[in-house]
């Protein structure tokens, strides 16, 4: 039987499978039932930005006033009351979870500013989570708003959050950056031990009957992997910090392909939430089953074995493979007619 441990921030894990932020962890029974499943470590549900600034606004009178002067922030905050999940709750969800389970328990902070609400990284690390997972989630829409600016601000926000707690620090960021590598080489210089690929961004519908806007969340499915996975293979190795594959991580094979791209470790939400915690348990019987078919006796030896540096062409993963694929897609085309 093939060695499933790897090591992800510095915490040992049992296995690479980790579950990755969403609802599932909201409940300290789920949280068990994902240890009993065999997954590595959980990452709990995010804690908002919003709902800290919310939480802290809605004490001070001088919510109600002003409110000219950053309308579009106010007006998308989310009411506390429906969420239920304030930063007291949170933090109470950290310590029953450190007592209840043996598996690492990753604290989850989404937001894009540094300020007071970096106190509440203190509180995660106090409460025993044994790493945070920061969640750049944002999407500018300022025109007048350039591109280094934003990036400053997210660096010097990570900076800050390094600065603030003792715990590892793993970052969430998204694809759209002009040089992704660039900023993912400044994050780890500014204390990220981990970068988390990526952050999936959820686009609104439209009600044309009732004019408005409405939020919709589709799960992934497999074909979600490609990006992670490709851009993991491209900077493994070159920039030294361990990487988390997330989005599109539904099947055995899948896991495979993150490690052999270089993640330490895989994580996935959108298959628990569609086929239940316990398919965890199922993936890691494929994936050690995969390992043990094909000789691999451990994670590591596994890791980065398709990475850009290690496959015979490794410009596969740059332009040359997106003319490749448009040739054989257009010879298909013209096969089957």
């Amino acid at each position: 039987m093939a060695d499933l441990r790897t090591k992800y921030l510095g915490l040992e894990l049992n296995s690479p499978l980790v579950a990755s932020a969403s609802a599932l962890s909201k409940k300290l029974e789920r949280i068990k039932q994902m240890e009993d499943a065999g997954l590595g470590a959980v990452v709990l549900y995010s804690l908002f930005e919003e709902q800290i600034i919310h939480d802290s606004l809605a004490l001070d009178h001088y919510l109600t006033r002003g409110t000219e002067s950053f309308a579009e922030a106010i007006t998308y905050f989310p009411e506390l009351e429906t969420y239920n999940t304030g930063p007291e709750n949170y933090l109470k969800l950290i310590s029953q979870a450190k007592e209840a389970v043996k598996i690492p328990i990753i604290g989850s902070l989404n937001g894009v500013s540094p300020g007071g609400w970096i106190k509440y990284a203190k509180m995660i690390e106090e409460a025993g989570a044994d790493a945070l997972e920061l969640n750049l989630y944002f999407v500018t829409t300022d025109p007048k708003l350039s591109a280094a600016e934003l990036e400053q601000a997210k660096l010097q926000l990570i900076e800050d959050v390094h600065r603030s707690i003792k715990i590892p620090l793993a970052v969430k960021l998204s694809p759209f950056f002009t040089s992704l590598p660039q900023f993912a080489a400044s994050a780890v210089s500014a204390g990220a031990k981990g970068l988390v690929l990526f952050n999936r961004f959820y686009q609104p519908n439209l009600d044309i009957l009732k004019l408005e806007v409405v939020p919709e969340l589709e799960l992934s499915d497999s074909s979600d992997l490609l990006l992670p996975m490709r851009w993991i293979a491209i900077l493994f190795d070159r920039v030294q910090v361990d990487y988390a594959l997330t989005s599109g991580v539904h099947t055995a094979e899948d896991m495979v392909k993150a490690i052999m791209a270089g993640a330490s470790v895989a994580m996935s939400a959108s298959e628990l939430v569609k086929n239940g915690i316990a398919r965890a348990k199922t993936m890691l019987e494929e994936f050690n089953q995969w390992m043990d078919d094909y000789d691999y006796r451990s994670v590591e030896q596994m890791r980065g074995v398709l990475s850009q540096k290690s496959v015979a062409e490794p410009d596969a993963f740059e332009r040359a493979n997106y003319m490749k694929a448009l040739t054989l897609y257009d010879n298909s085309i013209m096969y089957t007619r």
